[in-house]
C-alpha cells in the first residue's frame, strides 16, 4: 500500500466511527499531511457540528499552510448549519486535496472541487473510491435513487425457519447476535416492520446500547391501522411513523395523541401499501439506511420488489422441520431462473452463530454508476 493509500485508508477508519451518529450527513474524516507528517484530523461527529475539514484545520492550525488535505467526500461548497468547507480550506492555505469521490448531493456535485481549483488548489479524486461509497452507500443511495439502502435482517435456524409451527420464535439466535443487531439498528435512519410482527411479537425496535448518540425512526407498515396505543414499538419518544390505506379517522387520532406519526397513503387501489412510495417517503425525511425486521410476508415482499440492497442473516445451529415459518414468502411461485440474485460478501461467527452477509449486485452497481 503506497503512502497516499495509507493515509485515505486512515481517514476511512476514522469516518467510519461516524457510523452511528452522522445521519442524515454522510460520514466524513479529514486528515492534514505535511512534509510526510500528519498535521491534524478531523471526524464529523452529528449533523450541525462542525464538519470533518474543519476540525481538522482547527487542530493542524499554521501547520496546514501548505499542506495536503485526504478527505473520503469531496468538500461541502454550500452554507448549511455549518459554514462550506472549501472556504476554510481555501483560508488555510491548503495547497492539494486528495478527496476519495465527489459528493452526489446536487448542492456540491463538483462544485466543492471547481471552487479549490480556482483558488489554486491542486484537486484529485478517486483514491478508494469503491472503499468511500460503500462507506455511505445510504448516503450515495438518498442523492441518486431517491431512497434509502435497504439492508433486510432475519434471524433464524439452520434450515431457514424462523418461528415454530406455533409461531414461538423467542430465541432463535444468541445474546451474541442480538448485540450484533443493536448494531445495526443503530447505523440505521429506521427500522421497519410489519404489523403482523408487532402484534405477534410487541417489539421495541429502539437501539438499547450504552451511550446511543441517536435512536432510529420506527416505522410499522399497518395497511388497516390495527396498531394499538399501548404497543411498545410507540415508545416514549415521538419517533414511531405508521404507514396505512386506512381512513379512519378516529384510530388516527387516538394514535396521533399516543405520539404516533400516522402517514395515511393515497393510493389505494392495489389494496397494499406501496414499498416504493413508502421508500420515496422516508428519504424525504432523510433517511439514507433502512433496517428491514419483520415476518416472512413483508420480508418476501421487499424480496420479490427488488428492493432489498443487502441481507444481514443470522443463522443458528438448530432445526425446527418443514412445518415451520420460513425466512421469506413470496405471494407467486418463483421460476428457478427468476430467484433473486445476491452475492455473499462477508460469513463470520458471532457466538455460536453464522452471520452472512449478502449484496444485491445490481443495486450495488447502480451506486456506482452514478
Amino acid at each position: 500500500m503506497d503512502p497516499g493509500e495509507s493515509i485515505m485508508q486512515r481517514v476511512l477508519e476514522l469516518a467510519a466511527q461516524g457510523t452511528a451518529s452522522t445521519q442524515p450527513n454522510p460520514r466524513v474524516a479529514c486528515v492534514i499531511v505535511n512534509n510526510g507528517e500528519i498535521v491534524g484530523e478531523g471526524v464529523h461527529q452529528r449533523a450541525g457540528e462542525p464538519h470533518a475539514e474543519r476540525l481538522a484545520l482547527e487542530q493542524a492550525g499554521e501547520r496546514a499552510r501548505g499542506g495536503t488535505a485526504y478527505v473520503n467526500l469531496e468538500p461541502c461548497c454550500h452554507q448549511g448549519r455549518t459554514p462550506p468547507c472549501t472556504d476554510g480550506l481555501i483560508d488555510a492555505g491548503i495547497s492539494k486535496v486528495i478527496a476519495a469521490m465527489r459528493d452526489p448531493n446536487p448542492l456540491v456535485e463538483g462544485g466543492g472541487f471547481e471552487m479549490l481549483a480556482a483558488a489554486g488548489i491542486e484537486v484529485e479524486h478517486g483514491l478508494m473510491e469503491e472503499q468511500a461509497r460503500w462507506l455511505n452507500r445510504g448516503f450515495v443511495s438518498r442523492m441518486t435513487r431517491e431512497r434509502p439502502w435497504v439492508t433486510l435482517k432475519t434471524g433464524a435456524t439452520l434450515d431457514g425457519r424462523t418461528a415454530a409451527y406455533d409461531g414461538t420464535s423467542k430465541w432463535i439466535t444468541s445474546a451474541e447476535a442480538r448485540i450484533r443487531v443493536q448494531e445495526l439498528r443503530a447505523a440505521s435512519s429506521a427500522v421497519i416492520t410489519g404489523i403482523g410482527t408487532v402484534q405477534a411479537d410487541d417489539p421495541s425496535l429502539d437501539v438499547r446500547i450504552d451511550g446511543a448518540l441517536r435512536q432510529p425512526l420506527r416505522v410499522v407498515l399497518d395497511s388497516h391501522l390495527q396498531l394499538t396505543d399501548n404497543a411498545r414499538v410507540i415508545g416514549q419518544d415521538g419517533h414511531c411513523h405508521v404507514f396505512t390505506l386506512s381512513q379512519d379517522e378516529q384510530r388516527i387520532d387516538a394514535l396521533s395523541a399516543a405520539g404516533v406519526e400516522v402517514v395515511a397513503l393515497s393510493d389505494l387501489s392495489s389494496g397494499r401499501i406501496s414499498l416504493p412510495e413508502m421508500l420515496a417517503e422516508l428519504a424525504k425525511w432523510q433517511c439514507n439506511e433502512v433496517l428491514i425486521e419483520a415476518g416472512s410476508t413483508l420480508s418476501g415482499a421487499f424480496i420479490e420488489s427488488g428492493l432489498v440492497d443487502e441481507l444481514a442473516l443470522f443463522y443458528a445451529g438448530s432445526i425446527l422441520g418443514d412445518k415451520a415459518q420460513s425466512m421469506f414468502q413470496f405471494e407467486q411461485p418463483v421460476p428457478f431462473d427468476q430467484r433473486a440474485e445476491f452475492v455473499i460478501n462477508n460469513a463470520e461467527m458471532i457466538g455460536p452463530d453464522v452471520f452472512v452477509q449478502a449484496l444485491n449486485q445490481h443495486s450495488w452497481q447502480s451506486l456506482n454508476q452514478n
